[in-house]
């Protein structure tokens, strides 16, 4: 009995978190799940997470955007040197080649809200642009995910016990 209560709560929390997943269109460019964390009081800063995949047939770049959240919103990269973690933002816009899809995760390529007007709290919604040197402006909607969320499949405050 319990196997079954915990297989149809895998279940259950699968669906939740595909019917939550938002995808948007702009030109030739697909843009899927854009996701935030939770931040705790205080904080000025929030990443956001994306997956972005290019079907045209030339490449386009995300060059810039916005959010209702702050003021100041940058596509960053993250790299590891010697040992320490640096963060810069990307310089003339991040490249989506032809077939290409890129994610932009903990850890890696992802957005930075700068002078966050208040915290972030699980289970919001905050609006935003993404900008692209051809495929135009798209509005998007960043759903706020758990603090420690590592990917966009996280839901709010659920954690799964095996």
């Amino acid at each position: 009995m319990r196997r079954s209560a915990c297989f149809f709560a895998a279940i259950f929390t699968v669906a939740l978190t595909a019917a939550q997943a938002r995808d948007y269109k702009a030109g030739s460019i697909d843009i899927a799940d854009p996701w935030s964390r939770a931040t705790p009081k205080g904080a000025t800063v929030a990443a956001g997470y994306v997956k972005i995949t290019n079907n045209g047939s030339t490449p386009d770049r995300l060059i810039g955007g916005s959010s209702d959240i702050a003021p100041t919103f940058e596509v960053h990269e993250m790299t590891m040197e010697d040992g320490v973690a640096k963060m810069r933002p990307v310089k003339g816009g991040l490249e989506i080649k032809p077939g290409e899809t890129v994610e932009l995760k903990p850890g890696s390529y992802h957005f930075m809200f700068v002078g966050l007007k208040k915290p972030l709290s699980p289970g919001e919604h905050v609006k935003g642009t993404f900008t692209f040197e051809k495929a135009g402006t798209v509005s998007v909607e960043f759903d706020v995910r758990a603090m420690g969320a590592s990917s966009g499949n996280n839901m709010p405050g659920m954690q799964m016990q095996h």
